[in-house]
């Protein structure tokens, strides 16, 4: 739905953040509770996957030019320390424009600019951050926000105590438990009556290389004792040689809509450690393997994969050391689901329901 600004004399709520679906979709998870109070909500975000996921959900979508902020030495992080500077005048003059009651971040360098525009103009900002330790968008943020949401207890330790930090949770779309298992079977193409397991292998909105080579390499044996649905990314280029694994094997590149009926026929998950992700897995009650992304990352999810293994709630298989062998994958699998009842037992004594509605209050109590 696409409605004008000038729709309403009503001060807007203004959400943020993009650059991957993690620091995107949890907005779709406040919208209702945002929409309980009567404001039209913009979205302010780049061209990327914040416009392809967001557009049609709020009532308008604006773009703005943005840079990548890099921790590494790169000649593009002089490049786009204009672009940066050109998002934050972007913004500014956008903003004067909504006047909008209050901005809610969810952090991704895209959301800085906005965030630096709204406090130069005395807008409420408020932040989330769903990883451990803080990222470099929430650290820029921070200082200028109202309020920094953390989804991780511990996670307030890492900002300074000058900051106003608060653990409330992560959000999780609620519709994700509403999956129909007929309807996954149907898109899957696979038998309700075959006893295997289904392993849901994802690999994030953008994919993931090594999790998908792995999948490729081990498809025979894993569909000896499974079923795979296979989230490869935008850009992976399933092989050919594929199609004889059907009603065993299934690759879609990204689902949104479909994805609770997927959830609602798979027995165990592998993925990545990105927070999003893992929370939704948490509140499914899905047993999980997480292989953390370590090189060119800041370790942020390391130290996720690492607390959920703590709290019982997942198993890891790390990267380094030649640990991503074939036979040490299928054997974390195997592994899993022979512990997958504990696991699940552990999930169950967590308790996220009310998260949503919690953190749609911190942010209208700045209105």
């Amino acid at each position: 739905m696409q409605k004008s600004e000038r729709s309403s004399l009503i001060k807007p709520i203004v959400l943020t953040g993009g650059g991957t679906g993690g620091h995107v979709i949890p907005h779709l998870a406040l919208l209702k509770y945002l929409r309980s109070s009567k404001r039209p909500i913009f979205y302010i975000g780049s061209e990327g996957i914040e416009k392809q996921i967001m557009e049609g959900e709020v009532d308008h979508f604006y773009s703005i030019p943005t840079g990548k902020l890099r921790r590494y030495l790169s000649l593009d992080n002089v490049k786009d320390i204009f672009r940066v500077i050109a998002g934050v005048f972007t913004a500014f003059f956008l903003l004067i424009r909504l006047k909008p009651a209050v901005i809610f971040s969810k952090g991704g360098f895209v959301s800085v600019p906005v965030c630096w525009a709204g406090y130069l103009l005395r807008i409420p900002v408020v932040t989330q951050e769903s990883d451990f330790t803080p990222g470099l968008a929430t650290r820029l943020i921070a200082p200028l926000a109202k309020t920094t949401i953390c989804a991780f207890s511990a996670t307030t330790s890492y900002l300074p105590k000058r900051y106003h930090s608060i653990f409330v949770g992560q959000p999780v779309r609620e519709e994700l438990l509403q999956g129909e298992s007929h309807f996954g079977y149907e898109l899957c193409d696979f038998e309700r009556d075959d006893a295997r397991p289904v392993v849901l292998v994802m690999g994030g909105s953008q994919g993931a290389t090594v999790l998908n080579e792995l999948v490729v390499q081990n498809l025979a044996s894993l569909t000896q004792k499974f079923r795979v649905v296979h989230l490869a990314g935008k850009n992976w280029q399933s092989p050919e040689n594929l199609a004889s694994y059907q009603g065993s094997y299934v690759s879609f590149p990204f689902l949104m809509g479909e994805l609770k009926h997927i959830f609602a026929i798979s027995s165990l998950v592998v993925s990545r450690a990105g927070a999003n992700a893992i929370f939704e897995f948490l509140a499914l009650r899905l047993p999980m393997l997480l292989i953390p992304l370590e090189r060119g990352s800041r370790g942020d999810q390391v130290d996720n994969a690492r607390y959920f293994k703590e709290n019982g709630w997942a198993h890891i298989l790390t990267e380094h050391e030649m640990s991503l062998s074939s036979s040490s994958f299928m054997s974390a699998i195997i592994s899993l689901q022979e512990n997958a009842g504990e696991i699940r037992d552990r999930q169950a004594q967590t308790h996220i329901g009310k998260i949503n509605h919690a953190i749609a209050d911190e942010i209208l109590k700045f209105i």
